[in-house]
């Protein structure tokens, strides 16, 4: 049973790598994910940090965040990768597709509820573009909205 999830990568990499090794062990990964049939969704290098802790004797990491989508074996010879690479200090798993899922749920249910609530007051159930938040200049409007000429 191979179900493909969403999961969120992050290693950091000694400082004494070069870019071309951070690069390198990218497509080492990549590799390794098209063997197994994943997809990479996005790739971020955060570059140098300092880091929270001393690990080991480095005191600073290149930190590369990669959001994965594959099955369990997929992430299992990653993990099993990661930890012989001598560059890589700390690395960390996480699966992300059941809180995005909450996440969306949330999202949805938190919509559902305005659109009852403005059509419980006679509203149309999505706001109007005028009427959001950000869109109309404080200086040229009252606080109800209507336009104002001269002083305030």
């Amino acid at each position: 049973m191979s179900t493909n999830r969403q999961y969120e990568l992050v290693y950091i990499v000694s400082p004494d790598a070069s870019e071309q090794a951070v690069a390198d062990l990218h497509t080492q990964i990549e590799q390794i994910v098209q063997r197994y049939h994943g997809t990479f969704d996005k790739t971020e290098n955060w570059g140098r940090r300092k880091l929270a802790y001393e690990i080991g004797h480095h005191r600073e990491g290149t930190y590369v965040v990669e959001t994965i989508t594959g099955s369990g074996e997929l992430m299992k010879e990653i993990d099993r990768r990661l930890r012989v690479i001598d560059t890589v200090i700390r690395h960390l798993t996480v699966r992300i597709d059941d809180d995005l899922r909450v996440a969306e749920r949330l999202r949805s249910e938190r919509k559902a509820t305005q659109a009852r609530r403005r059509t419980a007051r006679g509203l149309p159930p999505e706001p109007l573009p005028s009427e959001r938040r950000g869109d109309r200049d404080d200086m040229d409007s009252d606080d109800l909205g209507l336009e104002v000429e001269g002083v305030r």
